[in-house]
C-alpha cells in the first residue's frame, strides 16, 4: 500500500495523547470496607472490572477512528509501477500485410484486429500508431478510432527489427518516460526476432490462422511462340506449412484479355503441390491479360497481370574485324534485329540507328569512329569492346577515355582461367540460381592490364579484371577469338553478351513486382515539354523518367501501390502497355513464434491486452473504506458508552 500524502501519517503520534490520560485515569487507590457495607464489597469489585473494559473498548475504539481518519487524509492507495508513471508514452503497430487477409477464429486476421482496437482502446492521452505503409503521431484516441477501421492490407511487409525502430522514431527522446509498444502481428517468418531495449515494454499479440494452406499463382512465362499462337504456361502451387494432407481438388484457373473471359481449366493437387497450366493465345498485336484462380484463403495472390505488347526489336550492330559467327548465331533471335559490317565498308549512318554496338576485335579505331561512338554512348546507346591480339593501344585508349572506361597498359602473353564471376552483377543477377565454385572456367592465352576505376563483372584467378562496364559501356581486356581463348564455347558467352543487348533497351517485361526498382525503356522521341504518364482506370503518376535521343527511360520503384495492368501515356496516345504484380513471399503462411521472443508480453487477443493495460493503469484508492471505517467507529464507540449508561441506571 501506498500514500498520497504520507507525510499526514506523523499524526499517528498523537494517539499517545489519550492512552497517556486514560492511564492516569486508571491510577489505583485503598479503599477500606465499613462494616455496614462488607456485603457490598464483592459486587463493587465486580462493576469495577466491567467498568474497567469498557473504558479499554471506548480507549480502543477512540484510537482506530482517529487512526482512521488520519490514514483516510493520507489517502492510501495502491498501483502497478506502469500507473505509477506519470509520463507514459503509448505506440501501437499493426500489421496490415497480405498475410492477414487468413482467417482466424473469428474471421480474418487484420478485420478482426481492427474491431477489437476500436472497441478496447480506452487509453487516456495521445497515443501515436503506424503500420507497414501508413504512421501516424501524437493523435487523440477519439482521432485514432476515426481512422484505425479505414486501414487497408498492404503489399508491404516489416520485419521485426524494422518495426522496432520505427517504434524508436515515433517515441519522444525524453527520459523518465514509460515507452511501450503494442505489437499486433501475425509474425510471419521474413526475418529473425531481435533483442528489445531495455528502456521498452513491449506487448505483444499474435493473430494466428486456422489453417496454414494457401493457394498461389507462382509466375507467368512464355513457353514458346510461332507465327499463329503464342503458349503461355502459369506456375500454380500449394504453400502448405502444416502437416495436413493436401485434398485441394478441382480448382478453378480463368485466363482474361482486359475483361473478357478467354479460356478455363481447373487444377488438382491431390498428388502434387506444384501444377503448371497451359493456354494458347492467338498472336495479336498486344495482349492486356490476367490470369486469376478461385481460392478464399488469402485472396491477393489469386491474380497475376501480364502484358505481350506488340514486338519491338532491339538493334545490333556488329562491327568485325574477326570471324563474327558467334555473335549471328546469338542474336538470331526475335527480339534482335542483328546487322554485321567490316570496318572497311561501315556506313557510318547506320550507328545513330543502333542500340548495341560491339567492336569485334578492331586493330585500330579511326578518330572519326571514336567521335560516332561517343555520340552514340551519350545519346543512350550500348557498346561492347573487343580488343584484337594486335590492337593499337593509343587508338582504343583515346575511345576508352572518352567513355570514361579506363586505359589499356600492356598486354601480357600469359595463360588465365577466367575463374571469378561477380554474381551480383546486372549481367548474371538472374543466371544462376546460386553461387557454383565447380564451374568449367575459360581461358585465355593474353591479356591486357587496365587502368581506371572500374566495375568487373568477369576476373581472372588472380583477380585481374577480364570484363569491365562503366555506365552502359563494356570492355574485354582479350581477345575472345579461338586462337586466343576458349571462351566462344563457354557457357558464360551466352548470358553475358546476351544480356548485355537486352539492357541496351530495357523493354517491357511480362510484369513487374511492386516495390523493387523496374526500369523500361520506350522507344520514343519526347519534345522538351513532354512528359510520359502511367495509368489505369483508377489511378495514374508520372515516373521518374530520363530523355534520351531514340528513347526513354522510365524508373518505377514506390508506384504502382495497386496491382493490375497499366497503360504508357503520352498525351492521351498509349505507347505500350505494362503489368505490375504484388511480390509472392506473404504467401507462405509460415510464422514465428511471439512467446520465443525474450523479453516481450505476449497475449491471447487485442482484448485481454487492453484489459490487461487498464488494470495496470488504474491506481485503487481506499481513503473512502478508512473515513467509513471510522465512523463505524465512532458508532461502536457511542454504542458501547449507551450500553454503559444503562448498566449505571439498573444499579
Amino acid at each position: 500500500m501506498q500514500f498520497k500524502h504520507p507525510e499526514i501519517l506523523y499524526a499517528l503520534f498523537l494517539l499517545l495523547i489519550p492512552i497517556i490520560i486514560h492511564l492516569f485515569q486508571l491510577r489505583r487507590f485503598q479503599k477500606v470496607a465499613f462494616t455496614n457495607v462488607a456485603f457490598l464489597k464483592k459486587v463493587t469489585i465486580q462493576t469495577r472490572k466491567s467498568s474497567q473494559l469498557k473504558k479499554w473498548l471506548t480507549l480502543l475504539l477512540r484510537l482506530l477512528a482517529l487512526a482512521c481518519v488520519i490514514i483516510a487524509f493520507a489517502q492510501p492507495f495502491t498501483a502497478s509501477k506502469v500507473a505509477l508513471n506519470t509520463q507514459k508514452e503509448t505506440v501501437i503497430y499493426l500489421d496490415n500485410s497480405f498475410s492477414t487477409q487468413a482467417k482466424g477464429a473469428k474471421g480474418p486476421l487484420l478485420d478482426r484486429a481492427l474491431q477489437d482496437l476500436f472497441e478496447q482502446s480506452t487509453t487516456s492521452g495521445k497515443l501515436s500508431w503506424f503500420t507497414n505503409n501508413t504512421e501516424r503521431k501524437g493523435v487523440s484516441i477519439q482521432e485514432f478510432k476515426n481512422e484505425i477501421l479505414s486501414v487497408k492490407h498492404s503489399a508491404n511487409q516489416l520485419s521485426p527489427k524494422q518495426v522496432l525502430l520505427k517504434a524508436n522514431q515515433l517515441f519522444s527522446k525524453e527520459k523518465g518516460t514509460l515507452k511501450q509498444l503494442l505489437y499486433i502481428s501475425d509474425f510471419q517468418n521474413i526475418d529473425a526476432l531481435p533483442p528489445i531495449p531495455a528502456d521498452l515494454v513491449v506487448n505483444v499479440v499474435q493473430l494466428k490462422p486456422v489453417t496454414t494452406q494457401n493457394i498461389v499463382i507462382d509466375s507467368v512465362y512464355i513457353a514458346s511462340k510461332n507465327a499463329i499462337t503464342t503458349q503461355l504456361k502459369a506456375q500454380i502451387s500449394i504453400l502448405n506449412s502444416g502437416n495436413a494432407e493436401n485434398t485441394i481438388t478441382n480448382t478453378p484457373v480463368s485466363l482474361f484479355n482486359s475483361d473478357n473471359l478467354i479460356a478455363k481449366t481447373a487444377v488438382d493437387f491431390t498428388e502434387n503441390n506444384t501444377q503448371i497450366v497451359t493456354f494458347d493465345i492467338e498472336n495479336k498485336d498486344d495482349f492486356t491479360g490476367k490470369v486469376e484462380l478461385t481460392e478464399a484463403n488469402i485472396t491477393y495472390d489469386n491474380q497475376l497481370y501480364f502484358n505481350i505488347n506488340k514486338p519491338i526489336k532491339i538493334k545490333v550492330l556488329a562491327i568485325n574485324e574477326a570471324n563474327g559467327s558467334f555473335l549471328q548465331r546469338l542474336f538470331n533471335k526475335t527480339e534482335f534485329q542483328f546487322s554485321a559490317q567490316t570496318l572497311s565498308n561501315l556506313d557510318y549512318n547506320t550507328i545513330v540507328d543502333q542500340h548495341f554496338i560491339v567492336l569485334n576485335e578492331l586493330e585500330n579505331i579511326p578518330a572519326s569512329l571514336a567521335t560516332a561512338l561517343k555520340s552514340f554512348s551519350d545519346n543512350g546507346g550500348s557498346i561492347l569492346i573487343i580488343p584484337a591480339v594486335k590492337a593499337e593501344v593509343n587508338s582504343y585508349n583515346s575511345l576508352l577515355k572518352s567513355l570514361n572506361i579506363g586505359t589499356l597498359t600492356q598486354q601480357i602473353s600469359n595463360e588465365k582461367k577466367i575463374t571469378k564471376i561477380s554474381f551480383s552483377h546486372p549481367l548474371f543477377s538472374e543466371v544462376f540460381e546460386k553461387e557454383v565454385s565447380n564451374f568449367q572456367y575459360p581461358k585465355v592465352n593474353s591479356f591486357f592490364t587496365i587502368l581506371g576505376n572500374v566495375t568487373p563483372a568477369l576476373r581472372f584467378e588472380d583477380n585481374l579484371p577480364f570484363l569491365i562496364q562503366k555506365n552502359k559501356s563494356f570492355l574485354f581486356t582479350a581477345s575472345i577469338n579461338k586462337d586466343n581463348s576458349n571462351f566462344q564455347n563457354s557457357p558464360l558467352v551466352v548470358p553475358t553478351i546476351y544480356n548485355m543487348a537486352l539492357q541496351s533497351l530495357p523493354l517491357p517485361n511480362l510484369y513487374y513486382t511492386i516495390g523493387k526498382p523496374n526500369i523500361i525503356a520506350v522507344p520514343v522521341k519526347l519534345g522538351n515539354d513532354e512528359i510520359l504518364t502511367i495509368k489505369n482506370s483508377n489511378t495514374q503518376f508520372i515516373p521518374i523518367q530520363q530523355t534520351k535521343a531514340k528513347f526513354v527511360v522510365l524508373n518505377t520503384l514506390e508506384n504502382p501501390a495497386v496491382a493490375g495492368n497499366y497503360n504508357i501515356v503520352k498525351d492521351n496516345q498509349v505507347l505500350e502497355n505494362i503489368s505490375y504484380n504484388y511480390p509472392r513471399s506473404q504467401s507462405n503462411l509460415q510464422y514465428l513464434n511471439a512467446e520465443d521472443w525474450p523479453g516481450v508480453n505476449v497475449y491471447p487477443s487485442v482484448e485481454n491486452l487492453f484489459t490487461s493495460l487498464t488494470e495496470d493503469s488504474s491506481i485503487n484508492s481506499f481513503w473512502k473504506w478508512f473515513a467509513i471505517f471510522a465512523l463505524l467507529c465512532l458508532l461502536a464507540e457511542m454504542l458501547v458508552l449507551r450500553l454503559n449508561f444503562t448498566k449505571r441506571q439498573q444499579q
